[in-house]
């Protein structure tokens, strides 16, 4: 029988919140689909983090024995998800990484006589090591998640090394996430010193230790990684570069690159986007503009491309998706223009200027029915546009939500074979000009008559 797990210090039941914290981020992020459906829009990486680690450390620390705190924990997770959710990767990496915290079975040195089965297979006995000099480089638990998918062994160990009278609570922050806190003194290359010196000796420290991450940017590290791996270890250059954290695994060569730049909700980012709509309307006095336009105009602002805020908050989805369900926005494609349009749903003033019953009522049986239709359309948007010149896009939409059908469907029943811009040419009561790469439309001025 093994001790009461009331012994144990909390830094242990801070390890396992931590990492079943991290599993229900990846889960929510991947497949959202495998949370209780009141749970699946929880935001777990803000308070909710701590308050998830108190309630399991409440659930888990009468346990008698290990075997009892899996099947309690086992049994927490029931509650947030949903029966299938236990076949998938995430729950099987993170039943079998807890299982691998049993002080019982894992030595202080590191070294492991685990024989523990998980889901049929022998856990896993080789460990990797994070090394990190939180002085030059401080990873958050969103990167240490990516660090634990890019190493082939569990991290078991996790040690900082740093001045921690000089860095804030980061100490407390490090602790709870389960890391070893090595203190030294105040002065210029004490931590990376301190690093390298016991790194050296890490395959004595560890000897189950295959994988070591070197956490720093330093270049002055490069000699360490050099010792380590010709002592037959794996070792990850962990370093930063600009808004990036980049992952160089030695012994492959290969590469791995992450933004630290935190993408927006969707929420965000529809309300980032409508600035930029708004902001484009008063600049240009135009309502539509190419989606491509905006993507630019984001990017140079926010240092991101839209598609990938999309992607990582809704992987499959497009950027058109997310806004066709937001009503503040509406798209436009015309039939010979590969090129899609969005603008702000916004009519009051458009409502207001046509919707009298000569137009709403009006049967468009005629070519001559048509051309008048899209003369009042454009003459209630008259005052958005002091020039009188409009968008051909603009005025096509428009009359869509007016009547409520195309005017491409308008020519298939009246049995006309032309183009959009081709009809508009052949009306007397338009006027046509290109501005930059876009048709605008205006009424013809009529002539003046002279005696």
């Amino acid at each position: 029988m093994e001790l009461l797990l009331t012994t144990y210090d909390s830094t242990l039941f801070n390890k396992i919140g931590f990492y079943v914290g991290q599993a229900i981020i990846a889960i929510q992020d991947k497949q959202p689909e495998l949370l209780q459906e009141k749970y699946r829009n929880v935001p777990w990486n803000s308070r909710h983090q701590s308050s998830l680690t108190a309630k399991l450390t409440e659930i888990l620390r009468p346990s008698d024995d290990w075997d009892t705190l899996i099947k309690k924990l086992q049994g927490f997770l029931k509650v947030l998800l949903i029966p299938e959710s236990f076949n998938s990767p995430i729950l099987i990496k993170l039943i079998e990484d807890i299982r691998l915290l049993n002080p019982a079975k894992v030595e202080l040195n590191g070294s492991s006589s685990l024989n523990t089965v998980t889901n049929g297979s022998l856990a896993q006995t080789k460990i990797a090591v994070l090394l990190l000099d939180a002085e030059n480089l401080q990873i958050n638990a969103d990167t240490e998640q990516l660090l634990t998918t890019v190493c082939t062994c569990p991290i078991q160990v996790k040690i900082a090394f740093a001045n921690w009278r000089s860095m804030g609570k980061l100490d407390v922050e490090f602790h709870q996430r389960g890391y070893d806190l090595i203190h030294v003194p105040a002065g210029k290359d004490h931590a990376d010193g301190k690093m390298i010196a016991f790194g050296s000796s890490i395959h004595e420290h560890y000897p189950k230790a295959k994988e070591v991450l070197v956490c720093s940017s330093d270049t002055v590290m490069t000699n360490l990684c050099n010792h380590l791996q010709k002592n037959g270890l794996t070792v990850y250059r962990v370093s930063k570069q600009g808004n990036n954290i980049t992952i160089l695994n030695s012994k492959s060569g290969n590469k791995h690159t992450h933004s630290l730049l935190k993408p927006p909700s969707i929420e965000e980012l529809n309300a980032q986007i409508k600035k930029i709509i708004i902001s484009e309307e008063t600049r240009t006095s135009n309502q539509w503009f190419q989606l491509s336009q905006i993507a630019q105009i984001y990017y140079k602002k926010y240092n991101l491309n839209i598609s990938e805020v999309v992607s990582y908050s809704l992987p499959g989805k497009t950027t058109k998706d997310i806004f066709l369900d937001k009503s503040e926005f509406v798209f436009h494609q015309l039939p010979e223009d590969k090129e899609l349009y969005v603008a702000l749903f916004k009519i009051p003033q458009l409502n207001k200027a046509v919707s009298n019953d000569s137009v709403e009522k009006k049967q468009i049986n005629t070519k001559t029915d048509l051309e008048q239709s899209l003369v009042a359309i454009i003459n209630a948007l008259a005052d958005k546009h002091p020039t009188g010149y409009i968008p051909i896009e603009t005025l096509s939409a428009n009359f869509n939500k007016q009547y409520g059908q195309g005017i491409t469907d308008i020519f298939k029943k009246l049995e006309l074979s032309v183009k959009y811009i081709t009809f508009l040419k052949s009306c007397d009561s338009f006027e046509l000009q290109k501005i930059g790469d876009r048709w605008h439309v205006a009424l013809r001025q009529a002539k003046s008559v002279t005696a």
